[in-house]
């Protein structure tokens, strides 16, 4: 469902697995990335939307995101309030990703992996 080389996904990996304990893990045929064994970010594509990340955006940012083209509700994840972003869109501002992903990543990590976070 994704190669190693598809556009975006190493820049991505860059960013996720710089959090403190951050993993990769291949579900549902993706990547996937843990703050510990708590989802923050997924790497998805389907034919509407080839290449997009899917994250658990601040509850206050959420109305905000969605007025903008690249942002969309994601099958499944949509329900629980998380938001996809399209890369494909516009060109991809790598300053924003990061801001989405630490959003994402400090509600799902545990409290150490904060005070690390932090200490960075």
């Amino acid at each position: 469902m994704y190669s190693d080389d598809d556009p975006y996904l190493a820049q991505l990996r860059k960013l996720c697995l710089a959090f403190p304990e951050s993993v990769e893990i291949e579900a549902w045929g993706r990547p996937t990335f843990q703050a510990g064994k708590k989802l923050f970010a997924l790497f998805v594509g389907n034919d509407e939307h080839p290449y997009a990340m899917v994250f658990k955006p601040d509850a206050t940012d959420s109305e905000a995101l969605l007025s903008d083209q690249r942002f969309y509700s994601p099958p499944y994840f949509g329900a629980a309030g998380w938001l996809a972003l399209d890369f494909t869109v516009a060109a991809v501002d790598w300053a924003e990703v990061a801001e989405l992903l630490d959003a994402s990543y400090r509600q799902m990590a545990l409290k150490r992996m904060l005070r690390a976070l932090d200490e960075l």
